[in-house]
C-alpha cells in the first residue's frame, strides 16, 4: 500500500458547481493526492459529455496542485481498489443527504474497507446542486455566482444550442 494519503470525491458533475469546488479544494488540502472521479451513467443523458465534464473539472483545479480527474463506471469501490484509494469524501449539505451517503458509506466499506469521510459543506453552498442550477440557468436565471466562470460560459451558450435545436424542431 502506497504511503501516499490519497482520497476520491466522486459525482457525476454535470456541471461543477462552487459547492463541489468547496470540497475538493478541503480535500486537497488534507490529501496528498485528491481524484475527482466523474461518474458515466449511460442511461442517463448528462447537459455535458462526460470528456466536457472532465475538462471543465480539469481547469476549474488546476490551481490545487493535487487533483486528478478521471471517469469511472461501475463500482466506486473498484475504481479506488485499482488506485489503492482508502478513502472516499463527500460533501453533506443537509441531514437528508445524510442518510443516503450513511448507506453508501456502509455498503463501500463491507464491500472492500473503503472509509467515508463527510465533510459539512460550508453554508454559502449548502442550497446547491447541479440540477438546480441547470434548472434556474434553463429559465434565464443568473448562475454565475454559482459556478466557475469557464463553466458558466459553457452553461450558457449549451443553453443556447438546445434552445435553438428545440425551435429548429418546431
Amino acid at each position: 500500500m502506497s504511503t501516499e494519503r490519497r482520497a476520491v470525491c466522486p459525482g457525476s458533475f454535470d456541471p461543477i458547481t462552487n459547492g463541489h469546488l468547496d470540497i475538493i479544494e478541503r480535500a486537497s488540502r488534507l490529501y496528498d493526492t485528491v481524484y475527482v472521479a466523474v461518474a458515466i451513467n449511460r442511461s442517463k443523458a448528462g447537459l455535458f459529455t462526460v470528456e466536457e465534464r472532465i475538462d471543465m473539472i480539469r481547469e476549474a483545479t488546476a490551481g490545487y496542485g493535487n487533483v486528478r480527474v478521471e471517469s469511472h463506471q461501475g463500482l466506486l469501490v473498484d475504481f479506488c481498489k485499482e488506485r489503492e484509494i482508502p478513502a472516499i469524501v463527500k460533501g453533506l449539505r443537509a441531514v437528508s443527504d445524510f442518510d443516503y451517503e450513511l448507506q453508501m458509506a456502509q455498503m463501500n466499506h463491507g464491500l472492500t474497507g473503503v472509509e467515508t469521510l463527510f465533510v459539512p459543506t460550508s453554508p454559502t453552498w449548502s442550497f446547491l446542486s447541479s440540477s438546480l442550477v441547470k434548472e434556474v440557468a434553463g429559465y434565464g436565471g443568473d448562475v454565475s455566482h454559482l459556478v466557475p466562470e469557464l463553466v458558466f460560459r459553457r452553461l450558457t451558450a449549451r443553453i443556447a444550442e438546445r434552445r435553438a435545436d428545440q425551435q429548429g424542431k418546431s
